[in-house]
């Protein structure tokens, strides 16, 4: 079949790929390039809402998709489709047969990510019980939503970021459970430490997974095939992808205003836990990123792969969090409070690491 386009959308002109000497920086979107600040006034907006508008959670979470709010869930697909829209199907086992790759991602998602979050909570909280189990619960959940966007940001390997977002789905439904009662029951005793329990169904976890990397991921593929079969490839990268890119950050933009408007009174009322909630986070994304970025440089990835290593690893999915800490200690708990406080610290922390990134580039091979 002829990939000449038969009636492709109305050609615009695509940025030029940066070439790996560039200021990569400069070359970014205005929108792109003042993100931080749509990122800080998004926050500022939610946690405004959320203090101001009488009744507004209640609202905001009436309607539920898996135990998260349907606007939030909706923000989190808007906010994904773009992405899986631009990964490259038919390279994905370029990806799946880098065992370097793979290999390092499980062993820093699922051994290094848990039991340095176990540390750093029983090490900087070891007053505050409740906040020392959702931070646990925290570093239990691997990221498959934001990552993408923060990957993407950083001009990481999208196909990579693709196939190691999927993999952390399938352990997260496996091992989540059983990790919760390794570290919250079966590790502490051994310690000599006060115990807790962590009831979660592998289930509730598989239908998240299955909503929000699910549906993104196959209207992303179905966007893919469908169109490079009607325009061909070079039409479709040069004139759908630029059309739907920007509303991954609008969908961020909206997750956030949203997320923070929910929890909005909590984070404000308790600024003194939220200061000490912050600290074991803080370190957390600092030593999971910088560990990634040392790992691929120490097997001699490129940047690109090196690049998605790093944020696959440090980020988390704090809506599974979140929705776990509420169904097994309640609502108004401190393990609650403590995944509301995660993407407060998180999603400024890494955009920050995002500009560290391209910043870094040029000093890393690429592919």
């Amino acid at each position: 079949m002829s990939t000449t386009p038969s009636s492709p959308p109305t050609p615009r002109a695509a940025p030029a790929s940066p070439q790996p000497d560039a200021h990569v920086t400069s070359r970014l979107s205005t929108l792109d390039r003042f993100l931080p600040v749509w990122i800080g006034a998004a926050m500022l907006v939610g946690l405004a809402l959320g203090r101001v508008v009488p009744g507004l959670g209640g609202a905001l979470s009436a309607v539920e998709v898996d135990g998260v709010s349907l606007p939030i869930a909706l923000g989190l697909l808007v906010m994904m489709y773009p992405v899986l829209a631009k990964v490259r199907y038919d390279r994905l086992d370029t990806v799946t047969g880098d065992r370097r790759l793979l290999g390092a991602s499980l062993v820093l998602n699922w051994l290094v990510g848990p039991a340095l979050m176990f540390a750093l909570a029983w090490l900087l909280l070891p007053d505050l019980p409740e906040y020392r189990t959702g931070l646990i619960v925290v570093g239990l959940a691997r990221c498959i939503a934001m990552v993408i966007i923060w990957n993407d940001l950083a001009c990481g390997d999208r196909e990579a970021a693709a196939v190691l977002v999927a993999l952390n789905s399938v352990f997260q439904v496996v091992a989540f459970a059983g990790l919760g009662w390794f570290y919250l029951s079966v590790l502490p005793g051994w310690l000599g430490l006060p115990q807790q329990d962590l009831d979660v169904s592998p289930w509730a976890i598989a239908g998240s997974v299955l909503v929000f990397l699910g549906v993104p991921l196959l209207a992303g593929y179905l966007s893919r095939r469908i169109g490079e079969k009607r325009w061909g490839r070079a039409a479709y990268e040069r004139s759908f992808l630029p059309r739907i890119g920007p509303w991954a950050l609008y969908g961020l933009l909206f997750t956030i205003v949203v997320l923070f408007a929910l929890q909005g009174e909590r984070i404000t009322g308790n600024p003194f836990d939220v200061a000490r909630i912050a600290l074991p986070l803080l370190g957390y994304f600092a030593l999971m990123w910088g560990g990634g970025n040392l790992l691929g440089r120490a097997l001699g990835l490129t940047y690109e792969r090196t690049t998605t290593l790093a944020f696959t690893a440090a980020g988390n999915n704090f809506e599974l969090a979140i929705a776990v800490a509420i169904a097994t200690f309640g609502v108004t708990s401190g393990q609650a409070l403590a995944g509301v406080v995660g993407p407060l610290i998180e999603v400024p922390v890494l955009v920050g690491l995002v500009y560290v990134s391209l910043a870094l580039r040029k000093r890393f091979p690429h592919g």
